[in-house]
């Protein structure tokens, strides 16, 4: 036992970091947690480009909401489409989360923007409770039938977004911090037609 506490005492920096990479290891909020921070540096940030990356004149995709309402994003022509593909299991969808509610409460009641946040968690009902553990407000979105390739290929979360005339004008794979100014600048040049 003396040895063990010599031994603790002359190493404790590795013992420090021993447990904390075990926490970072077992716990998706740790997780997300320090992804968070590295995506608040401005590393992961993407940005709304101003040429098209698609010359698709419009996305056909089916999202059903809460209410079981469903959703064509053919038909929100006119509107700034954000979409994000998350689900409740994923640290880096969790690490952004919080910036994404921040950019719904600033945008929510926007007439011309519309949010839909799009869960692929195998249950719902994980996604649900996610969001309600959280305090999350954005919408609960689940898919109603197949998503078109050009918006998701498998890897979470992926965030699009559509122009008022359907194109998609960003596509982002992995984290970023939507609650950021010059995000909030791109998207307001985006509904006023200057970008």
């Amino acid at each position: 036992m003396e040895d063990l506490k010599k031994w603790m005492k002359n190493n404790w920096f590795t013992v420090i970091f021993a447990v904390l990479l075990v926490v970072l290891l077992v716990s998706p909020d740790a997780k997300a947690w320090l992804m968070r921070q590295m995506a608040s540096a401005g590393i992961l940030n993407s940005n709304i480009s101003e040429s098209t990356t698609s010359q698709i004149p419009s996305i056909d995709f089916m999202v059903k909401n809460e209410d079981g309402t469903t959703i064509n994003t053919a038909d929100l022509k006119g509107k700034v489409v954000f979409i994000n593909f998350w689900a409740s299991w994923c640290p880096p969808c969790r690490a952004e989360f919080p910036s994404i509610q921040e950019f719904y409460e600033k945008y929510r009641n926007h007439q011309d923007i519309v949010f839909l946040t799009v869960n692929l968690d195998d249950n719902p009902g994980l996604g649900k409770a996610y969001l309600k553990q959280k305090n999350f407000t954005v919408p609960f979105i689940i898919p109603a039938g197949a998503i078109p390739k050009e918006l998701y290929n498998g890897s979470l979360p992926t965030t699009v977004v559509l122009d008022k005339k359907g194109r998609i004008r960003l596509h982002h794979q992995g984290l970023a911090d939507y609650s950021k100014d010059s995000f909030y600048t791109q998207v307001d040049e985006l509904v006023n037609g200057k970008l």
